[in-house]
């Protein structure tokens, strides 16, 4: 009964959405308006080293939340990855950041990432066997559901998402972020997911020869995939960090506040569809 008094301030809100068109957002429309985000950091050893990936999700919501896994731009697991899995977390899904490194590393130069991340390039098996593990590890929380799983990646996060998918992972979507669209050979009986493609007409590091190719590849299997191209947009587009760190070490890269609020909000409609058949 002490709930009756909340009655007539609901039916205001449902009233004044209907007559205007307004919708709730996503974590009201599944949870409520409590958001209560509980975060962590998460130690496991997988190969040789210990990873240490970040979770985040609304402890306040009810029920199983679709996962979505975050692997994290050449400098390792950064504060930006962190605040996009606060973020998505603040929407609903739980969320990890991928500790592809292990030890938590983040890079502080272009050097040192581009030595990290080339052992990934080179070895996509190693990048599977790092993925797997933070799966599991998704997969062993009560409220995480492990039969709706995506991965999304940024920059060298976005190539590694592709190839997962191209691995043949049990997941429903791949979403690259300005990411490398070479990879792994596609392979029909292999890949179960949808793909969606972020990128930035202006990327320096993605050729046209190189979306070309991409393309052709999917097409080629009949894959599922929708790619977005944003003008004006350059490699890292999303990132607010990008435009200073492309001045400091002279590399071409830059945020881009609309091809960043519209390449997310593509992510969402793409969620939307992989988890909810929309």
């Amino acid at each position: 009964m002490k709930y009756l008094k909340f009655i007539p301030l609901i039916i205001t809100f449902l009233m004044i959405n209907s007559c205007t068109g307004n919708k709730p957002a996503p974590a009201e429309l599944a949870y409520g308006p409590e958001v209560r985000i509980k975060e962590e950091t998460i130690s496991y050893p997988v190969d040789s080293t210990t990873a240490k990936s970040f979770v985040a999700f609304n402890e306040a919501a009810n029920g199983k939340r679709a996962v979505v896994l975050i692997i994290p731009e050449w400098w390792g697991l950064s504060d930006y990855v962190k605040e996009r899995a606060r973020q998505l977390a603040r929407l609903g899904y739980f969320a990890l950041v991928v500790d592809m490194y292990g030890n938590g590393i983040v890079a502080t130069n272009p050097q040192d990432a581009g030595t990290l991340s080339g052992a990934f390039y080179r070895d996509p098996q190693l990048a599977k066997s790092r993925f797997d593990a933070a799966l599991a590890k998704a997969k062993g929380y009560v409220e995480a559901d492990g039969s709706d799983v995506a991965v999304i990646g940024y920059c060298f996060g976005g190539a590694m998402a592709l190839n997962m998918a191209r691995m043949g992972e049990d997941i429903k979507g791949a979403v690259s972020f300005h990411g490398g669209l070479a990879g792994v050979p596609v392979n029909k009986e292999l890949l179960k997911a949808d793909i969606l493609v972020l990128h930035g007409e202006d990327d320096q590091f993605v050729k046209p020869e190189e979306v070309a190719q991409f393309k052709k590849q999917m097409d080629s299997i009949g894959a599922s995939y929708t790619f977005k191209s944003y003008p004006g947009a350059t490699h890292a587009f999303s990132n607010p960090d990008a435009t200073a760190n492309g001045k400091k070490f002279s590399i071409p890269i830059a945020y881009n506040e609309a091809a960043d609020t519209a390449s997310f909000n593509e992510m969402l409609t793409f969620f939307d569809k992989v988890f909810h058949g929309k």
